[in-house]
């Protein structure tokens, strides 16, 4: 049983009701994502602020500093995550068809996982040479 059960109505318990135990965890990953992303951005948009006019060399620099490349991993993938779920709430509210409504799902997984994949391959790469 999942923690998240707890969370739900008796009624819907005794029914049998809801999003199949699936959507109070949706819900509170979408917060606590949101939640993390505050400070990520912050200091992201601080970062980016106080960089200003850098030359290549000075950003490659930047991110080779294991703090910032560990935090720029995490904003990444707390970013990418949060926006999946995102796009996944809209596509399963708005989507008609089933069929289109999985095709559109997987690609949002699938192109969620590329950029994702992608950008934290390019931190990493930044940051280990």
């Amino acid at each position: 049983m999942s923690h998240y059960e707890g969370m739900r109505s008796p009624l819907s318990k005794a029914r049998g009701l809801g999003s199949a135990k699936s959507g109070v965890e949706h819900f509170w990953i979408q917060r606590v994502t949101a939640v993390a992303l505050v400070p990520l951005s912050l200091w992201f948009a601080f970062s980016l602020a106080q960089l200003g006019r850098a030359d290549f060399f000075a950003v490659r620099g930047w991110v080779h500093a294991p703090s910032v490349a560990v935090t720029l991993v995490l904003f990444i993938a707390a970013a990418t995550y949060h926006s999946a779920l995102g796009v996944q709430v809209v596509i399963e509210d708005y989507v008609a068809g089933e069929a289109m409504k999985l095709a559109c799902l997987l690609l949002n997984k699938f192109v969620h996982f590329i950029v994702a994949a992608a950008g934290i391959f390019a931190v990493l790469k930044i940051a280990l040479t």
